[in-house]
């Protein structure tokens, strides 16, 4: 069975056209390495040692890519994120 595709003769898309798209987002706040045991014996209060020293800015990423780094911050009791350093709008898009 075959489909007929129409190909747009258009070059490419204006920003106007991209900035409604949408990607995940997360922040990561560090990471470890465990073992089967330890995941195992974790319990309501156990505390997971992470990479990162207390203070030091966190990653935010944008479709599993880092885009930029910041601070935790606590908003109306909701965490957020202040911005630190932030990759250039060329770099953020090709990162996409």
């Amino acid at each position: 069975m075959s489909k007929d595709y129409v190909r747009s003769t258009r070059k490419s898309l204006d920003m106007d056209q991209l900035q409604d798209l949408r990607f995940p987002m997360s922040m990561e706040l560090g990471s470890t390495m465990i073992t089967i045991r330890d995941l195992l014996n974790w319990q309501k209060g156990s505390v997971i040692e992470l990479d990162r020293v207390a203070g030091e800015n966190v990653d935010l990423q944008i479709n599993g890519k880092i885009m930029a780094k910041g601070e935790v911050v606590i908003m109306n009791n909701h965490l957020g994120f202040r911005l630190v350093t932030l990759l250039s709008p060329e770099e953020r898009l090709k990162s996409l």
